[in-house]
């Protein structure tokens, strides 16, 4: 292979920075216009009314110079160059006598900008330049901010407008350059804007329209351009930064953004998950969870967030399980690891199950702890067995002895909790205890039934008769007294013999019949 040309050969060949000079002009010039405008404003230069009719001018004249100099295909460098200079101050001027002068309302500002966007870059479409159709973008994005004062809700707007313009050219046109110019600056924009703003309504109503605009775009490019790696891009980048306004926002609002955010962003997932790209619907539906796990930890506080948190990782068990997604699979999880530890540390505390009350539990902390253990037993039913149909799960015995004992915990904090409600004193508790051995050499024995034929259910049914007997030994023992010693320990013996004698029938009547 020929030897690479070195930096210096290829400044020394025949018109080498030509192209160059021109955007660096362009962009001295425009930088011009933003300073000489800002100037005038702080020493009164003329007038408002000359100082913005002169603008579009400028930007009209250099707009026809381009149009000229593409005639000849030697000028067409200097025309690109040229005309996004043209476009860019005529944007910029609408800017200003919106912003500045207030000469255009806020909507009629924002359309003049639209069209003026959608001409430039129409015609970078015309003359096929990905450069051109940037260079307007970036420069209108980058002088932008200068003109509205800083970071504002009508800034984001104008942004929006570039993004809405730019729509239509990336859908004919695959230029991932034009795709993040237009798209970054308002996504930006949008999370720079929440320290300049103290409006709910018009922060949660900006970044509602950022993120729908850019994950409109990026499914309307995705359709056309099942490759395009910025449409990914967009889908993803796009509502994040409505989820971090939620964080400077009321509680009410914030759950509302985020929970809009997440309707719409999983109803896409639910709907596209056959026509769109597994990559992009994976995308899509990591931002719903998190869009839906952010709305669940504002809207809600205490225990009753575990136990919503859990539902939720309930359903995407389900849907993983019916759909066949491992996406949804990994979301439960992800959810469920949370709930579980939101439910030890608020909602069913291991302190709940261990201690006797030495104060009544009010009544609406049982029922949470209550239905958010009776939540987490079926998601640590629902989540292995969803894994086992995708083949994910194995038959390693690890993960089986977590969900084991996750199970046994939520069933225990089902059985304590219940009995508090019924009688909130420690005999409650203590006959609470009773049940919960029972229960357990009760399951032992349906699961040692039914598992004649089923490996995993005899060895789940002997794991949890030894989990039965050493809580009767380590715990019930020491703990429980009186009448509640005696019932843990009859109940579970007249079981556990039951389960015995019932089991071994089964076995010698197998045998038999086998042989």
């Amino acid at each position: 292979m020929p030897p690479r040309p070195s930096l210096f050969d290829r400044l020394s060949q025949p018109g080498a920075g030509s192209k160059l000079l021109a955007w660096v002009g362009g962009a001295v010039t425009l930088l011009g216009v933003v300073l000489l405008l800002v100037l005038a404003v702080q020493r009164g230069y003329l007038g408002p009314v000359p100082r913005v009719v002169g603008g579009a001018l400028l930007g009209a004249v250099l707009v026809a110079i381009a149009l000229r100099l593409h005639r000849s295909e030697t000028s067409r460098t200097g025309a690109f160059a040229v005309a996004a200079t043209g476009f860019a101050v005529l944007y910029l001027d609408v800017v200003a006598a919106t912003s500045i002068y207030a000469y255009l309302p806020e909507g009629g500002g924002l359309a003049a900008g639209l069209l003026i966007a959608a001409g430039g870059l129409l015609l970078a479409m015309r003359w096929d330049s990905a450069l051109f159709a940037a260079g307007v973008v970036g420069a209108c994005a980058v002088c932008a901010p200068v003109l509205t004062e800083g970071f504002t809700p009508l800034l984001v707007g104008f942004l929006l407008v570039l993004k809405i313009a730019a729509a239509p050219v990336h859908l004919r046109k695959d230029w991932p350059s034009l795709a993040v110019t237009a798209g970054v600056p308002p996504l930006l924009a949008t999370v720079l804007v929440m320290g300049h703003t103290r409006d709910a309504r018009t922060l949660a109503g900006l970044a509602l329209l950022a993120a729908l605009v850019g994950v409109a775009a990026a499914v309307v490019t995705v359709r056309v351009r099942p490759d395009d790696v910025t449409a990914l891009g967009l889908a993803v980048g796009s509502p994040l930064p409505a989820l971090l306004t939620t964080v400077v926002l009321d509680k009410s609002w914030g759950a509302g953004l985020a929970g809009v955010i997440a309707l719409v962003v999983l109803g896409l997932w639910v709907v596209g998950r056959r026509s769109l790209p597994s990559a992009f619907t994976a995308g899509v539906g990591a931002v719903g969870v998190l869009a839906l796990f952010v709305s669940t930890a504002l809207a809600l506080d205490g225990s009753a967030r575990a136990g919503v948190v859990l539902g939720e990782a309930l359903v995407l068990a389900v849907l993983a399980d019916r759909l066949r997604s491992r996406g949804s699979l990994l979301g439960s999880a992800i959810f469920a690891g949370i709930g579980l530890v939101m439910t030890l540390a608020a909602a069913v505390p291991p302190a709940l199950l261990l201690e006797p009350p030495h104060a009544a539990t009010a009544p609406g902390d049982l029922v949470t702890g209550l239905l958010a253990a009776l939540v987490l037993a079926l998601t640590a039913i629902a989540l292995p067995r969803a894994a086992v149909r995708l083949a994910v799960l194995d038959r390693h015995p690890l993960p089986w002895v977590v969900v084991g004992l996750v199970v046994l915990y939520a069933t225990a904090g089902v059985v304590l909790c219940s009995a508090l409600l019924v009688s909130p004193t420690e005999a409650g508790f203590l006959f609470g205890h009773s049940v919960v051995t029972v229960s357990w050499t009760l399951a032992a024995l349906v699961l040692l039934v039914r598992g004649i034929d089923v490996r995993s259910l005899r060895v789940a049914g002997l794991v949890l008769v030894g989990s039965a007997v050493a809580k009767l030994l380590l715990f019930d023992l020491a703990a429980l007294d009186g009448v509640a010693r005696v019932l843990a320990f009859i109940g579970a013996g007249l079981v556990l013999l039951t389960a015995g004698t019932r089991y071994a029938k089964l076995v010698a009547a197998r045998r038999i019949s086998a042989n």
